[in-house]
């Protein structure tokens, strides 16, 4: 059989479910194949906060201005290691459109990443945009509370939904496959049954081989 190799993007407000998405396609047997044992399956997330030594810090979404350079070197990092090894899955947990989003919201400064999906393209990259109604927020953040660590962050439901609206019109900009997916009914098995029949129907989850390293 073909090697599965599916590299998806996994965009969004918070909320949205997108690591709750992601663990679960990183062991979906139609994604990933059948997990008879465990093994190592990449889950890469632009919300690790590793650019400080304190929790909830700052990464490579919420970089401040005197770590730009830090993070596009963390983004050129990201995508060489995906062309170094682009016969494999890759789940990524949000990237570079919520660090668009983010500075723009922040520093009024937009991220020109046409250079980065130009790379990623090749590789067969995939964009899901997970988005909900309005109305939906206050159930998902109920269901959040009950593990969050850092409940303040949700206080402002209508920051979310202006973001939502946000991350839409930037994704639209985005040269890489899209799948606009609505979460709203917090059904997380549905939802990742659905990319993975947009997976399927669209080339998503192979790769031709190339040399071109």
């Amino acid at each position: 059989m073909s090697k599965l190799t599916p590299k998806i993007i996994l965009e969004g407000t918070r909320l949205t479910f997108k690591t709750d998405i992601a663990f679960a396609l990183n062991e979906h047997p139609r994604v990933v194949g059948p997990r008879k044992y465990k093994y190592h399956s990449p889950l890469v997330s632009g919300e690790w906060c590793a650019f400080t030594n304190f929790p909830w810090g700052r990464g490579l979404i919420n970089f401040e201005p005197q770590e730009e350079a830090l993070a596009m070197e963390t983004y050129a990092t990201w995508v060489r290691l995906f062309e170094l090894q682009r016969y494999y899955s890759w789940i990524v947990d949000r990237f570079h459109l919520s660090t668009r989003m983010y500075q723009l919201n922040t520093y009024k400064k937009d991220y020109d990443f046409r250079w980065l999906e130009e790379r990623l393209l090749p590789l067969n990259f995939r964009l899901v945009l997970l988005t909900r109604s309005p109305e939906s927020f206050e159930a998902a953040r109920a269901e959040r509370l009950k593990v969050s660590g850092n409940p303040s962050q949700y206080n402002d439901l209508n920051l979310f939904v202006e973001e939502q609206k946000l991350i839409r019109k930037l994704a639209g900009e985005s040269i890489l496959p899209m799948l606009e997916l609505d979460v709203s009914d917090n059904n997380i098995e549905a939802a990742t049954e659905k990319i993975a029949d947009w997976m399927e129907s669209s080339g998503g989850l192979y790769m031709s081989y190339s040399k071109s390293l």
